[in-house]
């Protein structure tokens, strides 16, 4: 399979439909009478109706999966753009979709899921600092990025930080960069502001940021069966590393610093997870945009095929076990 989508064919989209269905059939089986919250982000209910914060739990794995193939052709294309993997292939959006099947959480409409767009977008701006002569006004569109995400889902405001060490690895210190990603992501605000002061609720506009001071959970309840399915994603992980540290000076400059970006967002959304006050699953979608790369780097890189086509093959067939016998 590995081997199939390391070529640019434009039927592997095709192949890529197939491989999401395969990794939905458990959940559409032995999916719940009744799906969870939808969005949970206390923006979003502002503006939404109670009756839309929920929907049947077909309708909401259908249109998860209409996103997670969009983003992974969106991904594939970033990856391809800026010549990441050293050539053009498919391994990325395979990645992706396999990734983000992970757990059974991850296979619903969630907010992580939503703004895996907006990672991919920031991602595409990001790494365009390399290139770019002056990098304020696409500091100050990332910042705008940045606060859109917020609105969806409050822990996506610590991925800032990877504007600013965007700024540090890609250019040399310009302090009117570094405000322009601020001014950028206080204009979203301004208008929220404005918002809930015609609502005259401009009071509770503080409240908003409450979650940001939670503590970090001291229990976190995760089952048995998802410490299995992490055997094999730390696996290749940890090969993908090896990897890198073998070819990293082999490659050029702009691939190495992407790299190294797409590290720092990956332990960014990786730690974000503890403003929440309850423990969830979906947050770490947000973590499945830059593994996808590492994840794409290692396969794309590997010499013993027998290994790694077992390797993927043991993940995916873990993944569709799970979903069949663990809920």
């Amino acid at each position: 399979m590995i081997n199939f989508f390391k070529k640019l064919s434009p039927f592997n989209v095709l192949w890529l439909v197939v491989v999401l269905i395969l990794l939905r059939i458990g959940y559409l089986v032995n999916a719940p009478a009744k799906a969870g919250s939808l969005f949970m982000g206390p923006f979003l209910s502002l503006w939404l109706p109670a009756g839309y914060s929920a929907i049947a739990p077909s309708l909401s794995v259908f249109l998860a999966a209409v996103m997670v193939l969009a983003q992974a052709l969106f991904l594939n294309r970033l990856v391809n753009h800026f010549n990441l993997l050293g050539k053009p292939s498919f391994l990325p959006a395979l990645m992706y979709i396999a990734l983000s099947s992970l757990f059974t959480p991850f296979l619903v409409l969630s907010p992580p899921l939503i703004c895996n767009f907006l990672v991919i977008w920031m991602l595409f701006k990001l790494i365009n600092f390399y290139k770019s002569k002056d990098a304020k006004s696409t500091a100050f569109d990332v910042g705008m990025i940045i606060a859109l995400g917020t609105l969806l889902y409050l822990p996506f405001v610590f991925l800032f930080l990877a504007i600013w060490i965007g700024l540090v690895i890609f250019r040399s210190f310009d302090w009117r960069e570094w405000v322009s990603a601020i001014i950028g992501f206080i204009t979203i605000f301004f208008f929220l502001a404005v918002y809930y002061y015609l609502n005259n609720n401009l009071v509770h506009f503080a409240d908003i940021w409450l979650p940001l001071a939670t503590k970090f959970p001291q229990n976190i309840n995760i089952n048995y069966y998802n410490y299995l399915l992490l055997i094999p994603v730390v696996v290749i992980l940890a090969l993908c590393f090896i990897k890198l540290q073998q070819n990293f000076y082999k490659s050029y400059i702009q691939v190495r610093k992407s790299l190294q970006l797409l590290l720092i967002v990956f332990v960014i959304t990786l730690l974000s997870f503890c403003v929440k006050a309850a423990f969830q699953l979906p947050h770490f979608l947000l973590c499945v945009v830059p593994a996808s790369v590492f994840f794409a780097y290692y396969f794309i890189n590997a010499r013993r095929k027998w290994f790694y086509e077992v390797l993927f093959g043991v993940l995916l067939l873990m993944i569709v076990y799970f979903q069949f016998n663990n809920f």
